[in-house]
Formats: structure tokens, C-alpha cells, sequence
């Protein structure tokens, strides 16, 4: 027999790819260094929105391959292409427009979109009995790693001021080609037929996890859309958030009397130290959080929190304590949204089929990715932050209300007619087999 590796080395492997595909969440730290060399603030997240979008693209290419190419190679092949895009960024000079936009935009989004779906796929073939906790603690680093790198370049390292963008963006493509390399080492999937000692593999029902939809029934079923919708939106507006967590209430509390460098302080530490954190521990607690109360109603509550946050946040921005908490709590969500939604598909459409078909999912991450942050550039030009963080938290009410109506799809159905009378008669707010975890 096979022998198998201790499994928790591939959580290991996997928190370590993360931690350097996460720097796009970083991107922030470099946004106030190219505005004063002369960039818009819609520039700004033009770049960032290219990033986002081409993630989501490529990794769809990723996931169809996965199987084919195998998860060690494609978690190599993006910390390659990771760290050549911010090679790329640094030898144009480090703040040419096109240059960083097709480094760190096109091609550094196109790593991290191969390496992405590595880690949560075999983390779940590795851990069946826990999808949530172990496709949190997969993601953990990506969130995690956001802080890292915004310190390194920022108020820690001084790495921008010190030996400038061009040097701080090669130096962290180097780091990410290295790191990405040697986790890469423990991304292989477990022996045919292995499963943990007492686990039992689901049952054939909808919903469990054990009926596997290939990619064309699950784009036939409007369980996918609605998820899709609510991802879209949810993340999103956590991405214009990302872009903006700096900008905006440097504005904002510059408005309430603080002085630009009291200003820069504060906005730096609510990014990079609270939201940061929050990001990445929202993602092992929601994750956890999900085993006990249902893929579906976390993914409720937690758009549904996010979205009254995100209302409010226009009058915490420009108070430090508040700035704080409103940067904690949406960044605690947002985290959420990448251990719940890879978890939701799984039991949606089948834990094996999780590598082909969370790309498709994930697509609407790019798409809440061009236009949020995008929304919020433009609005931040005309002086209209507060309605950009108002219109997104409208949205994740929406998104709310859009997975509540998510019920366990049959494979059966993909193959009928849509019927929306069908629809309505099985959706349901709360899903009925867990409710005993509820109360």
C-alpha cells in the first residue's frame, strides 16, 4: 500500500502558497507612493481590478487542468508566474502605468489564479469530514499574508522609502517564486480509496456532497447563479473596500481634524493590522462556523452582516476606534467568503468535482472585482466615497436574500426544464436538516 504523508503537512504547504498569492490584497500599500508619483486614483484600481479579474479567468483554465497537469505542478507554475509578474513591475521602474498593470496586474493575477485552487481542493480530499475548517485554514494565509507584505513595503520594513517601488516589487517576486516552490512540495492528492480513520464517505442525496454534477448540469441549475450573485456582490464589495481602506478615511479623518500624518498612520494600521487579521481569521471561524450551522446560512448571515457594516461605515471612517472596528468587521467577513463558498459548492454539486466546478463560482469574484473597486475609483474621483461603500452595502443585502433561496439541487433536475414554480416550491430560507444546530 501507498504510503501516505501526515496530512497536516498539507495544510502547512498549503498556508504557505497562500501567504504570497495573498499580496494582491497588499496592493493598497502602493497606492499612496504611485498617486504621488502621479497616478489617478481610478488608475489605481484599474490595476487592481485587472489583477482580480484575471485570477478568476485563469484560474478556470486551472481548475479544468488540474487533474491532467496535477495540483504540485500548477502550485509551482504559479509561484513562477507570480513572482515574474512583479519582476516584470520592478524592471519597468515600478511606476509605469502599463508596466506594473501588466506585471502585477495580467501576469501576477494569472499566478495566482494557477496556484488558487490547488491548495482547497486537495486540502478537501485530504480533510472530507471538515470542509469548512479545512478550506478556512487553507485560505487563512491568503488573508493573513496581506499584512506581511503591507508592513514589509510600509510602517515595518520601510522597504518602499528605503530602497523604492522598482526594488520592492523584485524583492517580492522573488520571495514569492521561493515560498510558493516549497510549498508546493505537499500539494498531492491522497492515494486512490484513502479516507480517514472512521470517516464514512456521504451518501448519494443532494446536498451532501456526494452527488457530483459535471460543469454543464451545474451551469443548468439556478442554485449556481444564485451563489454566483451572492459571491459577486459580497466579494466585491470587500475588494473596493481593500482598494479604498487607505485612500478613503485618510480622507475622512483628515476631515475630522487629524493631520495628514495622523491620518496616514491610522488608515495604514486599519488595513494592514485590522482588517488584515480580521481577513484572515474570519476565514478559519466562518469556515468553522459552517460545519455547525450550514453552508447556506452562513453564507446568509454573513452577507447579510456585511452589507449593514459596509451602510454604516461612512460614519465610522473618519474616527480612529471606529475605523478600527469597521475595518475589523469587514474584513472578518470578506474573508468569509473564501472559505464558505468553496465549501457551499462542494455540497452543492459534489465534493470530487470541487476543482472543476468552484473556478466557474469563482468567476464572479473577477467580476465583483472589475466593478467595485472600479465603482469606488470613479466615485472617489467625484468626491463620493460614502455612496460607493452605501451602493455595496445595499448589494450584500441583496446577495442575502439571493442565497436564501439556495436549496440541494438532484442531477436529475439539471437535465428538466427550468421551472421557477419548481424553484419556489423547494426553496427554503434555512436549510431544514440543520436547524436542530441552530437552536
Amino acid at each position: 500500500m501507498e504510503k501516505t504523508i501526515n496530512r497536516w503537512w498539507v495544510v502547512f504547504g498549503a498556508i504557505l502558497i497562500q501567504l504570497c498569492l495573498g499580496a494582491i490584497y497588499a496592493w493598497s500599500v502602493f497606492t499612496p507612493a504611485l498617486k504621488a508619483a502621479g497616478w489617478s486614483k481610478l488608475e489605481t484600481q484599474i490595476v487592481f481590478a485587472v489583477g482580480l479579474a484575471t485570477f478568476a479567468v485563469v484560474m478556470v483554465f486551472a481548475g479544468a487542468k488540474l487533474q491532467k497537469w496535477g495540483p504540485r505542478y500548477l502550485a509551482l507554475l504559479g509561484g513562477i508566474t507570480l513572482g515574474c509578474g512583479y519582476l516584470i513591475a520592478g524592471l519597468s521602474g515600478g511606476t509605469s502605468f502599463w508596466g506594473v498593470c501588466l506585471g502585477v496586474g495580467l501576469i501576477g493575477g494569472a499566478g495566482i489564479g494557477f496556484g488558487y485552487v490547488v491548495p482547497i481542493a486537495v486540502g478537501m480530499r485530504w480533510f472530507p469530514e471538515h470542509k469548512g475548517m479545512i478550506t478556512g485554514l487553507a485560505v487563512a494565509g491568503f488573508g493573513f499574508g496581506a499584512m506581511g507584505w503591507v508592513k514589509a513595503a510600509g510602517s515595518w520594513g520601510n522597504l518602499i522609502d528605503t530602497i523604492g517601488l522598482s526594488q520592492t516589487f523584485m524583492l517580492y517576486g522573488l520571495a514569492f517564486a521561493t515560498l510558493v516552490t516549497i510549498g508546493s512540495i505537499w500539494m498531492k492528492m491522497p492515494p486512490a480509496g484513502w479516507k480517514p480513520a472512521g470517516y464514512e464517505s456521504p451518501e448519494q442525496k443532494a446536498g451532501s456532497g456526494g452527488e457530483e454534477f459535471q460543469v454543464d448540469e451545474m451551469l443548468k441549475s439556478p442554485q449556481f447563479y444564485l451563489i454566483f450573485l451572492t459571491f459577486a456582490v459580497s466579494a466585491g464589495a470587500g475588494l473596493m473596500s481593500i482598494g479604498l481602506m487607505k485612500l478613503y478615511p485618510m480622507e475622512a479623518l483628515q476631515a475630522s481634524g487629524y493631520s495628514s500624518l495622523e491620518a496616514n498612520s491610522i488608515a495604514g494600521t486599519a488595513m494592514a493590522v485590522f482588517f488584515s487579521i480580521a481577513n484572515g481569521i474570519g476565514r478559519i471561524v466562518w469556515g468553522s462556523l459552517s460545519d455547525k450551522l450550514g453552508r447556506k446560512n452562513a453564507v446568509m448571515y454573513m452577507a447579510g452582516s456585511q452589507g449593514m457594516i459596509l451602510l454604516f461605515f461612512t460614519s465610522m471612517a473618519g474616527q480612529e476606534y471606529l475605523l478600527y472596528l469597521g475595518a475589523a468587521l469587514i474584513g472578518f467577513n470578506f474573508g468569509g467568503n473564501f472559505a464558505l463558498f468553496p465549501a457551499l459548492t462542494a455540497d452543492e454539486f459534489g465534493n470530487g468535482a470541487v476543482g472543476k466546478n468552484y473556478p466557474l463560482v469563482f468567476l464572479s469574484y473577477g467580476i465583483g472585482g472589475i466593478l467595485f473597486p472600479v465603482l469606488g475609483g470613479v466615485l472617489g474621483d467625484m468626491g463620493n466615497f460614502p455612496i460607493a461603500f452605501s451602493i455595496c452595502g445595499v448589494a450584500c443585502l441583496v446577495g442575502a436574500v439571493a442565497v436564501a433561496m439556495v436549496f440541494p439541487p438532484h442531477r436529475d433536475e439539471a437535465h428538466q426544464p427550468f421551472s421557477v414554480h419548481g424553484f419556489l416550491h423547494h426553496a427554503h430560507i434555512f436549510d431544514h436538516d440543520k436547524k436542530d444546530d441552530l437552536f
